[in-house]
This record gives C-alpha cells, structure tokens and sequence, in this order.
C-alpha cells in the first residue's frame, strides 16, 4: 500500500530535528516525515519514494547548502513529481534564487528563517490541502473524462444501432409501419413507400386508411379502419387484400397489424406490416389449373398412368392402364391387381430387375416386359417410371406411364425376320456377284444394280486353268466332273480372296479373278494358287489320283468393269486389252510349259519385284496390236533344284533370248546348251534350242 511522504532538506542537523518535530505537530500521524542532509540525498530519496509507489505532497528545502542551492534541488524535484508542493526556507536566497523556484520548480511559498512556527504549521497545512484538494480534481477530472469517452462510445453505439435499424427497417421485403392509437402513420419503410411510389412526407402524419396504398376502393377503406379499431382494443388483426402500387398497379397482400403494450397493459402502438404474395397467388392460380390439366391428362391419356408402392400394389390407375389390362375400369383393375409381380408378370424377375433399377437409379425408361391381361392372354408392355421420395429421402411411391407395345413387337419379329432373310438372300446373291464386284460400281445392293453400270479401274486380271482339263474329264462321269471341279475350286478360292482379290467368273475349270489393289496382291495369290495345288496333288497321290497342272498368267491394265445382257438377263464383265492379254499369257504356260507368266506391265507396277523369282522368256503380240509385250517366267514355286538352277543361269538363259531375237541362233544356241547343261530340266530352254 503505497504512503504520504513529506520531506525536509538542510544541511544543518539542528534545523532538520526542529523542522521535523514541527511537522510533526501540524500532520500529525497521516503523513510520514523524511529529511535529508543535501540537495543529492534529497532527490535520490524522491526517486526511491517514487518508485515503490508513494507520494511526496511536500518538499521543505532550506536555500544555502554546500551541494546543491535550494532553488536548484526544488527544481530537479519538480521534474521527478510536477504535482509535489515546494517550499523554500532562508533568509539569503537573492529575488533571481526565488523567481528561479517560482518559474521551474512552481514554488508553493517561501518562508524566511527562523521561521513562526504558527507560520509554518499554518503554511504546511495549507499546502497539504491544496495538493489533496489538486488530487481530488485531478481524480474527478480523469473520472469525468472517462465518463466523456463512455458516452461518446455509447452515442456511437445507439448511433449505429439507429442505423442498423433503419437499414433493415428500410431494406426488409415487407411493407412495414408503425401507426398511433388514432390511426396516424408515424412510420413507414422504405419498400413501402417504394411499391407507392411516395415520399415520406407523403404519407406520415395522414390516416393511415386515407394514403395512397388504401385508395384502392372504399370497400378497402372501410376494411381497415375496422381492422385498426379491432386493433386498438388489443387484438391482432390479418388478412389478405389488394392494394394500391404505383402507376395503378395493384398487388395483393398478407396484411396484419399486431398492438403494442405499454407497461401497464395499453395498446400504446400499432406495427402494421404486409408481404407482396401476387406471385404466390398465381402459382397457387397456377397450380390448380396445372392439377386440373393433369387430372384431364391422367384421366384421358392414351397411355396408362399409374402409382405403385414398391411392394407391388397400386395406388392409383388411369383408364388407359385400365384397358391395357383388359379391365373394366381403374377401381376394378386396384382391387384385383394386389401383388404386381406374381399377378401380372409373365417372368416375375422382370419385377426385380425393375426394382433393382429404380433403387439404383431412381428412374427407369423404355423398360420391357411380357404380363398377363385380365382375360389372360399375354401381352409385351414398356414401362417408364421415376421414383417418389419424401424430404427424408424414403421411397413413397413409384410412378410412370405404360405403353402396350405388343404390335410393335409382332412387328419388330417380322421385321428382324424379314432382315434375316434378306441377310441371307444377300450372302446367296454374293456367291454370284462379288460384293467388290458392287463397290467398284459404288453400288450397297444387288438391287440397285442397273444394266450398263459401269467403271473404269486399273486393276490386275489373273486368269487360270488346268492343263489337259478335257482329257482328264473323259475318263469321269459328270457327276465325279463337278466334284473334282469343285474340290479343285473351293482350294482356289481362299488363296485368292485372302490376297484381296475376287473371283469374277468361273469358266469351267478356270478362274478369272480381279485385284483393285496393288499388282503384289495378284502375283502373291498366284503363288498361293501354286502352294495350294502342291498340297492338293499330294492328297491326289495318297488316293492313288494323277497329279493336275494349271496355267497362271497375269496381266495389269485399265479395263471397264460394268453390266452387260438385256431386260430380263444380265451379268458383271471386265472388258479391256489388259483382259485379252491375260487370257493370252495363261494359254503360253502351256506352250513354255511353265505355271506362272506375267507381262512386263505388272513387273512395272511390283512394289519390290527383287522379293520374287522372275526372269524374261519372251516378246508376243496380241490379236490386234502391232507391239509386242514382254512376257515374264515367276518361277518361285519350281522345285527347289530348278528354281537354283534357273536362278543361277537366269544371266545366261538372258542372253541366249537376246541373241536369239537378233536372229544370231548359232550363238544363241550356245547360251541355251550352256544353260541345260547346268541345269538339264529347265524346259524353256530347251524350247529355245530346238527353236535356234
């Protein structure tokens, strides 16, 4: 607890004793009395009063000390605590010692040695007083300054919840007023005034039933000033009414007026207050007439509607549902439908699946089932339907709409029937027109094929026949003609159309087949062909059959490819040179005995002709043409001691040819017997030498 210090300063003993024992006298116990020997003693004990805390009200200083002068110390005090009261003791001190105290120390007194002790009691006393009386002020000042703050701070507040207040008062979507207990509008808010179109000024201070808002019809008028005498007396008024907007535009209103109390039980105010519901009465308008469309639809639809509960009853049924069922009407069809899924599903796990999909997905559409009707012939229905949930996400109801879809389905079977058959009317027509055959022409069907459709393509014409066909049918019947036929073809045919050709025509034994693609694709199925008839004549020798050689040749061109015959008959041809010129080339393998010739025009046109075994046999003309075309052995499929042999002296064999069309057939002749003596089985050669 902090305590009241006065101190006293002098430098003499005997001074200091006497002024404490008269301080003593005028204080008495409430204060506590220090002294101080020196002006440096004296402000190093105000600074350890201050620091703990207490007070120093007085300080009694004597002017003439060795340290320190008297004005001095009181001024270095007044520094430490301005409010500590100073009295300066001496009968030396000059007029500059005393102003100096007067003007930096703000000296209280200054008392004359030897002082009057009832001088110095009185003078003490009052300076005392004064500081308790400067602290009272002091205190009551910082009080009231407080205060001041406080009320600032609170004006502040109320200022701001003024307008809080009168930002939600104005900013509130309902109409809003206060009115006295005569009626008198006090009050109203922004959004009332404006849905008026009014000013303030416009309507406080009238009767409330006289502003604008009411003028509406007398009716109205009336109305309210009944509702507000109601009021009045204590009861809360509501109704619904239309009143008056600006420009004419009238709104209709949930109007009320609630009384307020005063504190002895008196209606001392009226809030009235109303919310624009226009809108809510047209949706309500809205809604009965959409209630009433749906009825109209529910009962006169052409499909059935209906409500289920998920274990399988109906809730409600429309006529339509009705009928589809064979019913006689929609009560009839609820009261004998009790167990959807056993009474009327033909395969009740239809109806799981169905609930399976409304639990999953809450909707179903387009879902068919086969169900029984009343008279239990079976029928196909589609069912589409959504589920029905309350606000806490539990399933109510089912509801959807139902279509009998059993013509359709009849109709659907004829029509997948009638597609199966033209499916397989197509693959039969296929087998005598190729379908590539369609597209070179650009043509989807056989049916839009029309006499004298034609293309011009160059493609590659592979042409082939069995060698001695004829003579080796005379010793067969015709019946074992068409198998041998047929066994040879349905070999054929895969090495063809696995190198993207197609066959074009079967002429007897032979086969004139055409590639749109790459001259690659011909001469690979050609060897193909060759692979196929190798494995063919070893099946041939097992059951004791003679081996079979066939003819390749291979040409490739522009040629037309389109419809020849007449009204009631036509077929799909190529016409071209390049097509003679094959057919050419297939007649020379029998004249050079060898299995595979191409002309020079399908070398050119090999993507990498090295990959294959070729080498020149010979120059012919065809029918017709004055130049001659270059005539080409592929020999890759020969026996693997041929095919070295002729790979080896193909250098050889080339120039014998060459010298053989100079007409130097004596050198040529040469070439060829070096050719057989290498390889004795090389036939071409051969040829040439007996020719030379």
């Amino acid at each position: 607890m902090s305590k009241q210090v006065l101190i006293c300063v002098d430098d003499e003993t005997t001074v200091l004793r006497s002024l404490k024992t008269e301080l003593k006298k005028a204080v008495g116990n409430d204060y506590f009395i220090e002294i101080a020997e020196g002006g440096d003693e004296a402000l190093e004990l105000v600074e350890e009063l201050l620091e703990k805390g207490d007070e120093v009200p007085l300080v009694i200083s004597d002017y003439i000390m060795p340290d320190m002068k008297g004005d001095e110390l009181l001024k270095r005090v007044h520094q430490l605590s301005p409010k500590t009261l100073k009295i300066m003791l001496t009968g030396q001190a000059d007029l500059e010692a005393v102003t100096n105290a007067i003007n930096y120390a703000k000296l209280y007194r200054y008392i004359a040695k030897p002082w009057q002790p009832e001088d110095l009691k009185l003078t003490v006393t009052e300076a005392i007083h004064s500081y308790i009386q400067d602290k009272k002020i002091t205190l009551k000042n910082a009080k009231l300054q407080q205060l001041n703050i406080e009320q600032s701070a609170l004006i502040a507040k109320l200022d701001e919840s003024d307008r809080k207040f009168r930002a939600i008062f104005n900013q509130t979507f309902q109409f809003t007023g206060m009115l006295n207990t005569e009626g008198i509008l006090l009050e109203a808010n922004q959004t009332a005034l404006d849905f008026g179109g009014l000013q303030l000024s416009d309507v406080v201070g009238k009767p409330f039933w006289k502003c604008q808002w009411w003028a509406i019809s007398p009716i109205t008028q009336t109305q309210l000033q009944a509702a507000i005498t109601q009021a009045i007396q204590g009861q809360f008024i509501r109704y619904e009414v239309d009143v008056l907007g600006e420009s004419d535009r009238t709104a209709t209103i949930d109007f009320s007026i609630k009384p307020i109390f005063d504190a002895n039980g008196k209606v001392e105010y009226l809030i009235v207050e109303g919310r624009d519901i226009s809108d809510r009465k047209l949706a309500q308008e809205a809604l009965l007439q959409a209630e009433q469309k749906y009825r109209s639809i529910f009962e006169n639809a052409l499909e059935g509607i209906f409500q289920s509960t998920p274990d399988g009853r109906y809730i409600s049924a429309n006529r339509a549902l009705a009928q589809i069922y064979g019913y006689d009407s929609p009560e009839e069809l609820m009261a004998t439908i009790t167990n959807i899924p056993e009474q009327l599903y033909v395969e009740p796990h239809n109806r799981t699946e169905f609930l399976t999909l409304m639990q999953n997905y809450g909707e179903v559409s387009d879902f068919e089932s086969r169900v029984y009707r009343k008279d239990g012939r079976i029928i196909w229905i589609s069912e589409s339907a959504r589920t029905v949930c309350n606000a806490d996400g539990v399933v109510c109801y089912y509801q959807g709409f139902i279509e009998d879809i059993t013509a359709r389905k009849k109709a659907e079977a004829e029509r997948t029937k009638f597609t199966n058959e033209l499916y397989q009317l197509n693959e039969a027509f296929s087998r005598f027109v190729p379908r590539q055959f369609l597209q070179l022409l650009d043509k989807k069907s056989i049916v839009d094929v029309r006499l004298g459709d034609q293309v011009q393509r160059e493609m590659s014409v592979l042409f082939s026949d069995i060698r001695n066909f004829t003579t080796l049918s005379e010793s067969m019947t015709p019946e074992d003609n068409f198998k041998f036929i047929n066994a040879y073809l349905c070999r054929m045919e895969p090495a063809l159309i696995e190198n993207q050709g197609f066959i074009d025509k079967y002429i007897g034994d032979a086969i004139m087949a055409l590639f749109s693609g790459s001259a690659d694709d011909a001469l690979k199925a050609g060897l193909a062909m060759l692979q196929q008839l190798a494995e063919y004549n070893r099946n041939r020798a097992n059951f004791g059959y003679v081996s079979i050689k066939i003819g390749i040749g291979i040409n490739t061109g522009s040629l037309m490819l389109g419809t020849v015959g007449g009204k009631h008959r036509m077929d799909g041809t190529v016409v071209s040179d390049a097509v003679n010129l094959a057919a050419r080339l297939e007649s020379l393998t029998k004249e050079y005995q060898v299995p595979l010739l191409i002309t020079h025009y399908t070398l050119a046109r090999l993507q990498n002709p090295m990959e294959y075994s070729i080498r020149f046999i010979d120059k012919v003309k065809v029918k017709g043409k004055s130049k001659a075309v270059a005539v080409f052995e592929v020999f890759d499929e020969d026996e693997p001691q041929v095919k070295d042999g002729k790979l080896a002296t193909k250098t050889i064999f080339e120039e014998g040819l060459f010298l053989y069309h100079q007409q130097s057939t004596t050198q040529a002749a040469q070439r060829f017997e070096e050719v057989l003596s290498l390889n004795p089985k090389d036939i071409v050669a051969q040829i040439y030498l007996e020719r030379c």
